[in-house]
């Protein structure tokens, strides 16, 4: 997914969206233009309209897990076809269960941007068997790890120092020393990380 400027579009949709935002330099960066915005040097603090703040949700969403619109459509369609109790936890749990942000949540990438290009490239295993789908599905008991013949690169060797100060979370276990893992549970986000709001995004695409 093309995603442009990353800076420009966390001044937009928030920090969150992307580990790139998530530092020192950009909240510094953010200070200083809220400072001039409180001066009326900038800003119109025009009203956001329902829609306005349903798609900036959305957004929030896409460019956090690296997805095209028709991908989360797509999720959302299904997870409200499924009638569950809780659709928003559905649909978090998909994205959870995305085999390049079980890759990012294991540690073995800085980002998702990252994972996704592990697994594109066909570093990654699932089962013993290499995949290149970044939006596979993984589920609890799937054995996710680094194909043999990429564990001596740099990038891994990188990574392993990396995840020394690593928290996985408590749904998936991770040796940094062998570079494989399990996933323990169904895959799921915890609520004090989200970023954005998903019974919003559903507004959005019941209209």
């Amino acid at each position: 997914m093309r995603s442009g400027p990353k800076y420009k579009i966390c001044k937009r949709l928030g920090s969150g969206v992307f580990e790139k935002c998530q530092t020192q330099k950009f909240q510094l960066s953010e200070a200083r233009a809220g400072k001039v915005r409180s001066k009326g040097k900038g800003g119109r603090g025009r009203a956001v309209s329902d829609y306005g703040r349903q798609l900036l949700e959305k957004q929030k969403v896409r460019y956090t897990y690296g997805l095209s619109e028709s991908q989360l459509s797509r999720y959302v369609t299904e997870a409200v076809k499924s009638r569950s109790s809780d659709t928003a936890s559905g649909i978090m749990n998909r994205l959870e269960a995305r085999l390049d942000n079980v890759v990012f949540r294991s540690g073995l990438a800085a980002t998702r941007t990252q994972a996704r290009q592990m697994v594109s490239h066909g570093h990654i295993t699932v089962n013993g068997k290499r995949s290149t789908v970044p939006s596979q599905e993984v589920k609890a008991g799937d054995k996710i790890g680094v194909r043999e013949g990429s564990r001596a690169r740099t990038l891994f060797l990188v990574a392993k120092e990396r995840m020394e100060n690593h928290q996985t979370p408590s749904w998936l276990s991770f040796d940094a020393g062998k570079l494989e893992g399990t996933v323990l549970a169904q895959p799921g986000a915890v609520p004090t990380e989200l970023t954005f709001d998903l019974g919003v995004v559903l507004e959005f695409y019941s209209r």
